[in-house]
């Protein structure tokens, strides 16, 4: 199966609901076997989307429901050029629960997904969020952002102006796939194999309906991250769920000493070291992730 055809295979699972406007993709699994967990709900990161989870979905939906979105901007969601903020995107997940009749959740993010959790934790901490969230997992994203390496691409999207690209400027889907494997572990890691067409996915549907043009809008999450670290990673150590991390100790963006820092502030998470992985575990080592995942939400 080639990458257009896993994108249409997972299109299909989801389904389109009109949030403030926007067009957002949400797929809603029900469990094989209802054992009573909560819903799990997923948040995916910078620049990729929910089909990051494609592989991994049957298992995580064994014996829960599993909810997942393309935030707006990203995947197969509305993409309108317009400024970008975590705060409108923590709205739309709020929102998407709300609609799915969704009382409380257990929360697994990754990359910007831990700093859109970060908000809603924060609401949750003030008595503002609609749900309850149950229990956390916490995976490979710039939580200490002043620990975090940004790659080369990260920083001159960052450095350019909060307006779209041109068609003729913006990064094409073999840049984009260049770019996404740049932040898996070395290609001689025996424990990272990260299927080639899941990636070439994942970069087809940054540029599907010209996400591509819009990166050096939705990378303003950096910014925003950093004026906001003290309300979403304070969120992440003080909220009281219990909380798992996930860490591939080969990514070469949200390093591994991140993890230290946030075990020292929160001694009783459980943390799970994915060795010689990278940025995506998801895509990597989808076996060590789902063991790392279903052991912290148990």
């Amino acid at each position: 199966m080639g990458a257009l055809e896993l994108i249409e295979e997972w299109r299909s699972r989801g389904a389109f609901e009109t949030i403030a406007g926007d067009e957002v993709f949400v797929v809603d699994v029900a469990p094989d076997a209802d054992s009573g967990n909560p819903p799990l709900l997923v948040l995916h990161g910078f620049p990729t989307s929910s089909i990051d989870s494609l592989g991994v979905l049957p298992a995580l939906a064994a014996t829960r429901r599993v909810v997942l979105l393309d935030f707006p901007g990203y995947g197969l969601s509305s993409k309108p050029d317009r400024a970008y903020s975590l705060f409108a995107q923590a709205d739309v997940v709020e929102a998407v629960v709300a609609a799915h009749g969704i009382t409380g959740v257990e929360l697994l993010s990754h990359d910007m997904g831990d700093s859109v959790a970060g908000e809603l934790l924060a609401r949750s901490l003030d008595g503002d969020l609609g749900f309850e969230v149950q229990r956390r997992v916490l995976t490979n994203g710039s939580i200490y952002l002043a620990l975090a390496h940004l790659t080369d691409g990260q920083q001159f999207l960052c450095a350019l102006p909060d307006e779209a690209l041109t068609d003729e400027t913006a990064p094409n889907v073999d840049a984009l796939d260049a770019a996404l494997t740049a932040t898996l572990a070395p290609p001689d890691s025996p424990a990272s194999r990260p299927d080639a067409t899941h990636v070439r996915a994942a970069a087809e549907l940054v540029a599907h309906n010209g996400g591509n043009r819009l990166l050096p809008r939705l990378i303003r999450y950096i910014e925003e991250r950093r004026r906001h670290e003290e309300r979403w990673t304070g969120a992440i150590e003080r909220h009281p769920a219990p909380l798992a991390i996930v860490w591939g100790d080969a990514d070469p963006i949200a390093v591994w000493s991140m993890t230290d820092e946030l075990l020292a502030r929160r001694p009783d998470a459980h943390r799970v070291r994915l060795e010689g992985v990278g940025h995506y575990p998801m895509l990597e080592a989808p076996d060590a992730y789902l063991a790392g995942v279903l052991s912290g939400l148990s």
